[in-house]
């Protein structure tokens, strides 16, 4: 028989707190608000709608990524779910760090940049924080998988 994840570990891994989320929404949400109505420049025709392109992408696959998996039936399929959700913001965020590349002024260009970035490095720490926990959950599953990790964790007194 196949080992399976423990369904109320998967689900702890994947509640999040409430104004952790509330905060990376409201930071997207300002920072869409002035990617559409800001004063920003670009070198580019047609740079600035990309961005908010780019922007919006952004923001739906930050809304994915918290989105309630509970509907689907078994674990294994959720935590493989989150974790494609958390690759998809690293992907989108790569995307939008290109559009905000071409940005080259305008009143708003500063706290813009200044504010994507720290939005990207904070939601960046977040994620491997939980993929951590995600990447354990799966790699679980695997036959051998606790007696090689406990082969790699150091034991007590050993030099670190």
């Amino acid at each position: 028989m196949e080992p399976e994840l423990d369904a109320d570990e998967v689900r702890e891994s994947m509640t999040f707190d409430p104004d952790r989320i509330a905060d990376f929404r409201a930071r997207w949400s300002r920072l869409m608000e002035v990617a559409v109505w800001g004063d920003l420049k670009a070198g580019e025709v047609g740079a600035l709608p990309k961005l908010r392109k780019r922007m919006l992408e952004y923001g739906e696959k930050m809304r994915s990524l918290f989105n309630d998996r509970g509907w689907i039936p078994q674990p294994r399929e959720q935590v493989k779910s989150v974790l494609t959700a958390s690759l998809d913001v690293r992907d989108k965020q790569q995307a939008l760090d290109k559009e905000v590349a071409a940005l080259t002024g305008g009143a708003d260009y500063e706290a813009f940049t200044t504010e994507v970035a720290a939005l990207r490095d904070d939601l960046v720490a977040f994620m491997q924080a939980h993929e951590a926990v995600w990447r354990d959950l799966l790699n679980r599953l695997y036959e051998g998988y606790d007696e090689w990790k406990a082969g790699q964790e150091p034991g007590p007194g050993a030099d670190n």
